[in-house]
Order: C-alpha cells, then structure tokens, then sequence
C-alpha cells in the first residue's frame, strides 16, 4: 500500500488537475437518487475532493478522507472542509453514515484486504445504507505504474460478495473512463445497500 500512498504523495497536484474537473455528474446522481437530501456521507478515498465539493454544493452533510497527506491538503483547501488523513483500515465508525462514496479509492486494496475493509464500511452505514465503489474493468491484482490495483468484472465481483454479509447489489454496470484520451479504459461500477 505505501508504495500507492508514495505515488499520490509525490503526484498529487498533478493528479488533482487531471480528475478535478472530470464531468461525473450522472454517476453522482445515481448515488444520490437512493438517499434523503438530508443524509450523511462519507467520501472514502477523497483524492482531489471533486466529488466531496458536489455534494456539499448540494446541501448534504460531507466528511472526506485520504490516505495521502498531499492530496488531504490539496482536498481541504479545495472543499473548504477538513479532510482527515485516514488509511482505509481505519475506520471504526458505527452505523454513522447514509452513503459511502469511494470512487475509484478501494480498487487500491489487495483481494487480502478488501473484505475487512468493506466489512468496516458495512459497520460503518446506518441500516439500509448505500455504498458507490468503482473498480477498473478486469481479473488483474498487483502494481501497475507505481500504484497497486484490483481489477474487477461482474464475475468477479461476484464471486467476492458471496463471502461479504449484510450487503445486497443494488446495480452495476460497466463505463468508459471519463478522463480525455482515456475513453478505452473500462470500468465496473456497483451500488450496494447494507441490509
């Protein structure tokens, strides 16, 4: 994971300005369609703070976290809110959140570690509680330009929530990457509900 964290310490600007304007609008709202305009969500994994900052402009209650220290700073001064610099293992909150947003964040995790930390999350949502994740479209695990992945397809993800309790799949469905000149790169894109 350190060598992840390296990466977008030592890249964070650079990163910021290649994802903070990334229109991501419908996928925000497809999110946000199964939650109250009162709800609570925890941005996991906040990277620039682009997803945070939409839906604080909407009126919901925000926290974000990071595991990177750069882009934390880079994030809070972005959102105007302050943005806890946390490893995902480190979540202990208790049915505190409506949603849980981690947008292209847990793909980070080893096939090893992603079960306790969804768990975490699962712990984490009040009952019924939605959680959006995304992973790049494949069956790869392992290092790829300096960060470490968890590529997932619809049998894979599958096969992973056979083994999870209390969560449901709501939808998935597959994108082309939203960034310019990277239209070709795909992705699996899962709603869950804890139940």
């Amino acid at each position: 994971m350190s060598t992840t964290l390296n990466y977008y310490n030592q890249n964070a600007a650079r990163f910021c300005q290649n994802t903070i304007s990334v229109e991501f609008t419908a996928t925000q709202r497809r999110f946000l369609s199964y939650l109250s305009s009162a709800a609570h969500i925890l941005d996991f994994g906040c990277g620039s703070g682009r997803d945070t900052k939409a839906f604080l402009d909407q009126g919901y209650q925000v926290e974000a976290i990071d595991g990177s220290e750069e882009l934390c700073k880079l994030a809070s001064r972005y959102t105007g809110i302050q943005v806890r610099h946390m490893l995902f293992q480190e979540l202990s909150a208790v049915s505190e959140y409506d949603g849980i947003w981690a947008c292209s964040s847990i793909l980070h995790l080893t096939r090893d570690e992603l079960p306790d930390v969804m768990r975490k999350m699962v712990t984490a949502l009040k009952p019924g509680g939605i959680i959006y994740t995304s992973f790049k479209y494949g069956t790869f695990s392992g290092e790829r330009s300096g960060r470490y992945f968890t590529d997932m397809t619809e049998e894979v993800f599958a096969d992973f929530m056979s083994r999870m309790e209390r969560l449901q799949i709501e939808e998935e469905w597959v994108t082309s990457d939203a960034r310019p000149g990277r239209e070709e790169e795909k992705w699996l894109n899962l709603i869950l509900r804890k139940i």
